[in-house]
């Protein structure tokens, strides 16, 4: 049985955000064969954090800066440890190499941290998009040192691939994977718009605070009646500001069912502004059968081709109507969602090929790090700062 360490930024809360989702995913395609688990992190357990035990991960709680964990995964000894994030290889990365030498060390970047914030920046702003930035050093070279990156996105793996250089080889595109049903709450029996996205995430902030300033007073002013049901976990502290029930926009807080919830509602709003990797909201709306109306970056890394995207609130507010009042287009826009996921993310499809990847992967391993001289090169000198910085803080804390 293969052994496999994942080294968590947080512990997962799959019906939180996006991000625990896809940790989850991982788990599973990786107990699909029948591989053993660990999942560590030095995060504290939120309320809504996966019970891993129950589903057959071992868990184990460690701390950064800690000599202590570099006994521990010597002795626990993962044929493979996968890096939730970059930050995560930086804090952990060296100490695995170093006491782990022939563990394969995979990245799993969830989304593009370096893309995310490039745009986040261009629209404050109002400048031209800067790839190469702070966050890029570091995640850039994070994947040179792993002998593998999981990507998300095709448009992050073309990214990395014209931006940044780095070889396909290093890369694996590996998307979420959905369950869909044939059976779906018809037009009918379905009103109101809904919104949702964690309030941890900006990006999400962001898209229910431009919705609510410009898109819905668009909707409202022509379905009076409507209603815009927003739902973010960890947003309570903008209760105040998003809950306008006078103007229809009600926020909701937490949905404890997401699926649920949203099979209640006609349509699934996206109004992302930035952002990065594939959008769980977008991935609820296709699970539901809930039509959803997009921005490109909410769009983004579904199909190559797809045109979903509306770029202004007018744009979005008429393509939202549209299906809100028209049967037929709401119903041909249904079938054109599940089609889509039935053939580019489908669980049958994606979830048994991940250990197939990283067992490819794991028998090129030493011929791959011969030909990655770049990461030799970064484990060499500019980690190294990393790791001195960690034995500082070590020492200091005795």
């Amino acid at each position: 049985m293969m052994n496999c360490l994942i080294i968590g930024k947080v512990w997962p809360e799959p019906t939180s955000t996006a991000a625990g989702l896809r940790t989850y995913d991982v788990i599973t395609a990786l107990q699909l064969g029948s591989w053993q688990v660990h999942f560590a992190s030095a995060a504290q357990r939120g309320e809504h954090a996966l019970d891993l035990e129950a589903i057959g991960v071992k868990t184990h709680k460690i701390a950064v800066n800690d000599p202590a964990f570099d006994p521990w995964v010597e002795a626990l000894a993962p044929e493979v440890v996968i890096f939730d994030r970059f930050m995560t290889e930086e804090q952990f990365g060296w100490r695995v190499a170093q006491h782990c030498p022939e563990a394969l060390r995979v990245l799993d970047t969830s989304d593009l941290h370096c893309l995310r914030l490039a745009r986040e920046q261009a629209l404050k702003s109002g400048e031209a998009l800067n790839l190469k930035n702070e966050i890029a050093l570091r995640e850039i070279a994070a994947i040179y040192r792993s002998d593998l990156t999981l990507m998300i996105s095709e448009f992050e793996m073309e990214i990395l691939r014209d931006e940044f250089g780095i070889s396909e080889s290093l890369l694996a595109y590996w998307p979420f994977s959905l369950e869909l049903s044939d059976e779906c709450v018809p037009f009918e029996n379905r009103k109101d718009f809904i919104l949702i996205g964690s309030f941890l995430h900006p990006p999400n902030l962001d898209a229910a605070r431009w919705c609510k300033a410009k898109i819905w007073p668009l909707i409202r002013q022509q379905l009076p009646e409507a209603e815009l049901h927003c739902y973010g976990s960890y947003g309570d502290r903008y209760t105040a500001e998003l809950h306008a029930p006078k103007n229809g926009f009600h926020f909701k807080g937490r949905a404890e069912d997401a699926l649920a919830t949203m099979s209640l509602y006609r349509v699934n709003l996206a109004p992302l502004r930035y952002g990065a990797g594939l959008k769980g909201k977008v991935f609820d709306g296709f699970q539901t059968g809930t039509p959803t109306i997009m921005t490109p970056i909410a769009a983004e890394g579904i199909c190559m081709n797809l045109e979903w995207g509306h770029t202004t609130a007018e744009e979005f507010a008429t393509a939202a109507l549209q299906l809100y009042r028209e049967p037929e287009a709401w119903r041909i826009r249904q079938f054109e969602e599940h089609a889509l996921c039935q053939d580019r993310f489908n669980s049958a499809q994606w979830l048994s090929r991940l250990a197939t990847i990283i067992q490819c992967v794991i028998g090129e391993k030493v011929q791959r790090r011969k030909q990655n001289f770049i990461g030799q090169m970064l484990r060499h000198h500019q980690h190294r700062s990393t790791e001195f910085m960690s034995r500082w803080i070590e020492y200091k804390n005795k």
